[in-house]
């Protein structure tokens, strides 16, 4: 008589158990740095209303970078909780901001071009931490992450520069 048992390495382990891959890890992680990026672009344009036109189309790209992310994470979230072009992830219509910042939100200061520079150090940062962790990762992820890295960049000086 012949037996046949699963073993923790078989293909019929779980997608659950499985360990993600560095991959994986590092395109979850930048999906959640980017819905939080465009969670200061909301405080920001809860704050100061008058910045939409030149900050709405910046904010859509970071959720369009998040859904990238999650996207080519593997992440098989429902459409009501991943960013996209149409909503925040808050909810709230692309090109709207939200009607208040939550108490814990990101703080923004009380003058417009201080807020655009804070904006602009999130951008910057969060792209220089982006470029830092392209080692070790595989040529497709790599790219992605270069690529959303320089366009922070490009958000960063826009922000500064206008």
């Amino acid at each position: 008589m012949l037996l046949a048992a699963c073993s923790a390495g078989s293909p019929g382990r779980s997608d659950a158990a499985r360990t993600p891959t560095a991959d994986e890890r590092a395109l979850t992680r930048a999906a959640t740095d980017s819905a939080e990026l465009a969670a200061v672009y909301d405080a920001v344009l809860t704050a100061h209303p008058g910045l939409a036109a030149r900050l709405t189309p910046l904010r859509d790209a970071v959720l369009r970078h998040a859904e990238a992310f999650g996207e080519h994470a593997g992440a098989k979230a429902s459409p009501s909780s991943s960013p996209s072009r149409s909503s925040s992830p808050s909810g709230v219509p692309a090109g709207q901001p939200a009607a208040a910042p939550s108490p814990s939100g990101p703080a923004v200061p009380d003058d417009e071009t201080e807020a655009l520079g804070s904006l602009a150090d999130a951008e910057r940062e969060l792209s220089a931490r982006r470029t830092r962790e392209l080692s070790g990762l595989g040529g497709g992820t790599a790219r992605l992450l270069a690529s959303v890295a320089a366009a922070g960049a490009v958000h960063a000086y826009l922000l500064k520069n206008g």
